[in-house]
């Protein structure tokens, strides 16, 4: 005879329980059974497990051993059930949908309201990462949908474009320049500037948009995100340009949206690794970002016509 899991489930309810009397409760069988079983298992094993102190059962050192190993299986078996209970939950399964940062916080807050509008029994998994993790993550096919800045196509990926525009100009409650419906280079001078880190992209393409047009700004804070960035502003510390998407995610209550003279394109892209399983999800959720950008875009232009 070998061991079977019977024999590891005995050994487990009379270590958990104390006793046989309470392993068999635990198990809602007969003590006789348990402790059939449990001589059983230490034969197999060749070794005792318990010692009978004063009519009580006493584990072994040998014992204490092996239910420490027992208990981290068990671990194992646990989240197993539970995984099959999550997945039980989303009856059509589950969505795994990687972004930058950025567009967990403006882009698919709205886009999953509408998704989940049409599938509320999905599982949305949503994973914000920076570049170049989030590319990396899409080429080792680890999430269904990936949503960038980027237009260079990751390898072993497909891409389409969701979101084309410019970076713009925002301004706080009261400030001269809200006069104008766009801002040139030169509007800027000795204005105080909250800019993005030194790293980011847009950040280096406006320092040197500013450069060409022989402007200076007063650099008055520097901040790692557009989010932080709108913050600045609306507490008057400032004025900036940064991506429509967090701008019109932001404005209003103290912050203003305006054009800016010169071109800085701003691009969003839907990415979908080439190697994982067909979705009907995926395609689905790909459907609604699609329609969810075209209202952002026509969203912004009145914005920017006011």
């Amino acid at each position: 005879m070998s061991i079977t899991l019977r024999h590891i489930e005995v050994f487990r309810a009379v270590m958990t329980a104390g006793s046989v009397t309470g392993a068999a409760s635990l198990l809602r069988t007969s003590q006789p059974t348990v402790s059939r079983e449990l001589a059983r298992f230490e034969s197999l094993v060749q070794m005792a497990l318990f010692e009978r102190v004063r009519g009580r059962l006493q584990a072994t050192t040998q014992a204490l051993a092996l239910y420490e190993e027992v208990r981290r299986s068990y671990v194992g078996l646990e989240r197993i059930v539970s995984m099959a209970g999550s997945i039980r939950q989303f009856e059509h399964g589950q969505l795994s949908v990687i972004c930058l940062p950025t567009f967990a916080q403006t882009l698919l807050p709205a886009a999953c309201r509408r998704f989940l509008d049409d599938y509320p029994t999905v599982g949305l998994s949503i994973t914000p990462q920076e570049s170049p993790l989030l590319e990396e993550s899409l080429s080792s096919q680890r999430h269904d949908i990936g949503i960038t800045e980027t237009l260079a196509v990751p390898t072993a990926t497909t891409q389409s474009l969701l979101f084309s525009g410019d970076m713009v100009c925002v301004l706080p409650d009261g400030h001269p320049l809200l006069s104008k419906q766009k801002l040139t280079p030169g509007d800027f001078a000795g204005e105080r500037f909250i800019n993005l880190s030194v790293f980011d992209s847009y950040r280096q393409q406006l320092d040197e948009i500013f450069v060409q047009h022989e402007t200076e700004r007063l650099m008055a804070i520097e901040t790692a995100s557009a989010a932080s960035v709108c913050a600045m502003v609306r507490q008057g510390l400032g004025v900036a340009i940064v991506n429509p998407l967090t701008a019109m995610d932001e404005a209003g209550q103290g912050l203003h949206l305006r054009r800016f003279s010169l071109s800085v394109p701003f691009h969003v892209s839907l990415v979908r690794p080439q190697h994982r399983p067909a979705s009907m999800l995926a395609d689905a959720f790909a459907s609604v970002l699609h329609k969810h950008c075209l209202l952002l875009a026509a969203a912004l232009k009145t914005a920017l016509r006011k």
